[in-house]
């Protein structure tokens, strides 16, 4: 039986302590090969023709071209993985969604002045990421086919309904394309993103400015009211709360669960201890297992449990795990997901699917 190949990663970033840095790092997995690095697009171009690597990463900030530019030349005529090194800056943040936006499949923040302390845990990310993007679904950017747009309130016997959604790698393009096709008056929805602190406030401002609902950073002791959505800070555990019979995000920093803080199993697992029988969870596109005991748990518990399908997803791992081990009742394809969950709100006037 033989071994898998190691995954082969091309380094591209102008500052030559990073390309050390980052080749390093990743050098030290046994499992990558780093073919070559690059200062600039330009001679990145070279090297991916004549080293055809699995993976790229690919800073934001070059001289002669930007990343930005690069990665949509790249995305238009040669598809293929790449993973985004972002500075942790509002600036880095709104690059690095457009970079997803054009087609990068994930992004990792790079170290601040204080490198060493934060060596092992960038290093592990970093891998576990190259990894992963090597088997990412990647392909050239289509212009997708214009969709309905939402009727302005929909779900008037909904009232009663709340709605948890899970997702990691590929879930911040995934889980726009669920929201900007949800009504204003939608149930309320908690959501657990893994992303790092600093990016999760930048991502709730760039749905809200573009979804019918009010989309916030959740806060903690936050009252839950329909028509908004509740995203996870960085760092932080996001759960459900239940007093004097409102609901409230409750946030905390308990150590991580399933590999992850924030982490979909503590999301899913507070709907399920209070909020089962009315809830509506989702599972997206994602590397790992996070959120399949807690949606297992739902479902056992009462809850309606939709998940991503395989054809549709950036990386079918999360979706893939909670499926098999029975948590998911149903599967949809991205594009019909946002119609499923007001269907199980119980919307006779739901919209119907589009593509």
């Amino acid at each position: 039986m033989g071994t898998t190949p190691p995954v082969r990663v091309l380094v591209i970033d102008d500052s030559a302590l990073m390309r050390q840095l980052l080749s390093a790092l990743l050098s030290d997995d046994p499992e990558i090969e780093v073919v070559g690095a690059a200062a600039d697009p330009m001679a990145a171009r070279d090297q991916i023709k004549a080293l055809n690597p699995d993976v790229v990463t690919l800073d934001i900030e070059m001289p002669q071209m930007d990343g930005l530019t690069f990665l949509s030349k790249l995305m238009e005529l040669r598809p293929m993985p790449v993973v985004m090194c972002s500075t942790l800056t509002q600036a880095g943040a709104d690059a690095t969604f457009k970079a997803l936006e054009i087609g990068a499949v994930d992004f990792v923040a790079k170290p601040t002045s204080n490198v060493a302390s934060g060596m092992n845990d960038l290093a592990i990310e970093l891998r576990a990421k190259v990894k992963g993007a090597a088997r990412a679904r990647v392909s050239a950017r289509r212009a997708e086919p214009k969709r309905a747009v939402v009727k302005p309130t929909l779900l008037g016997g909904a009232a009663n309904k709340v709605i948890a959604i899970g997702a990691s790698t590929g879930g911040v393009e995934a889980l726009k394309e669920v929201l900007i096709h949800l009504p204003p008056d939608t149930p309320p929805i908690l959501i657990t993103q893994h992303m790092p602190p600093r990016f999760t406030t930048a991502f709730a401002n760039r749905l809200n400015n573009e979804c019918p609902m009010t989309i916030h950073e959740a806060a903690h002791d936050q009252p839950v009211e329909r028509g908004h959505a509740y995203i996870a800070p960085g760092a932080h555990h996001l759960e459900l709360n239940r007093r004097n019979g409102r609901f409230y995000c409750l946030l905390h920093d308990s150590p991580p669960m399933s590999g992850h803080r924030p982490s979909v199993d503590v999301l899913f697992r507070s709907f399920a201890r209070i909020a089962a029988p009315m809830t509506i969870a989702v599972i997206l596109t994602g590397m790992g297992k996070d959120g399949a005991e807690g949606m297992l748990e739902l479902r056992q518990a009462g809850a309606t449990t939709l998940g991503q399908d395989e054809a549709s997803a950036l990386i079918y791992g999360m979706p893939r795990v909670a499926f098999e081990r029975g948590g998911v009742m149903r599967q949809y394809s991205l594009t019909k997901m946002s119609d499923a969950i007001l269907a199980a709100c119980g919307s006779a006037a739901h919209a119907v699917a589009r593509v």
